[in-house]
């Protein structure tokens, strides 16, 4: 049975745990994903990896065949925003950036993450690109305690983009709550008003992923359906983490081995690792 606020699920800290279990999943593919990145290989290629490191944990990937998706993760290279398919023609090369997002249900839990990752020799310009938006994301996840709103978390991630270089901050997409299901209410944004919009309750699991772009931050969808990208052209990153709202702050429950020390720094709740 599950409780609701305002038409969001409500979790009990039980069924937070078995979100973390598919939330470390979803971690352990994302670790197998970034060590394998580099020069020759495929997006589809990772795509395969991703899907074995899922099943092995007898998990299912969330993305694949979800409204017709071909993939288990989506890969998107320099350009492409979100929604990448996975493609043997696609091979990244030198000096792109990929950011790679990826799902698993584990006895019927959703855990969904995103990370971007440079390929080799990266640019300057796209590192710092990367650096601001996962800590964008980091921003807007501090803002998911009880009795704050849903407005605090975009406002919290559009002001950390527009004052760290003035990004462009995609709005077309956003997170959006999570649990039994990959995609619930509410849809949450990546800008937003202080004190506005809904009032966020002990038990909320929120996915919070902030996109960014090295131009303007308009974007459009290939005509293969899925693809979006920016649509000058210019490179795009993409970070995300599910979240719990717990009465002691956020947990974060896709968090790798490699955010403990963020997660420590920012007085998160820490996960068990």
């Amino acid at each position: 049975m599950f409780g609701k606020a305002n038409g969001v699920q409500i979790k009990t800290p039980e069924q937070i745990a078995g979100m973390r279990a598919a939330g470390q999943v979803v971690a352990r593919a994302l670790d197998t994903l970034r060590a394998a990145v580099r020069p020759g290989v495929s997006t589809l290629e990772l795509d395969s990896l991703a899907e074995k490191v899922i099943r092995d944990a007898g998990a299912v990937p969330s993305f694949k065949g979800y409204h017709g998706f071909p993939g288990s993760i989506c890969a998107s290279v320099n350009e492409e925003v979100v929604h990448g398919i996975p493609s043997a023609e696609r091979v990244l090369a030198d000096g792109d950036i990929i950011s790679m997002d990826c799902g698993a249900i584990l006895d019927g839990w959703h855990g969904d993450s995103a990370i971007t990752v440079a390929v080799g020799q990266a640019r300057p310009e796209d590192l710092r690109m990367m650096e601001v938006c996962e800590e964008s994301m980091w921003q807007g996840i501090a803002e998911l305690r009880p009795g704050k709103r849903l407005g605090d978390i975009g406002h919290a991630i559009d002001h950390h983009i527009s004052h760290n270089g003035g990004y462009g901050n995609v709005r077309e997409y956003g997170g959006h709550g999570i649990g039994t299901e990959m995609h619930m209410e509410p849809h949450v944004l990546n800008h937003g008003r202080r004190g506005k919009g809904l009032k966020l309750v002990e038990g909320m699991c929120l996915a919070i992923e902030p996109m960014t772009t090295l131009g303007r931050q308009d974007v459009v969808q290939l005509d293969d359906g899925w693809t979006v990208v920016t649509r000058d052209g210019k490179r795009a990153a993409h970070f995300e983490h599910s979240v719990a709202i717990t009465a002691d702050g956020p947990l974060v429950l896709t968090a790798r081995e490699s955010n403990r020390d963020k997660i420590s720094q920012m007085g998160f709740v820490q996960p068990s690792w």
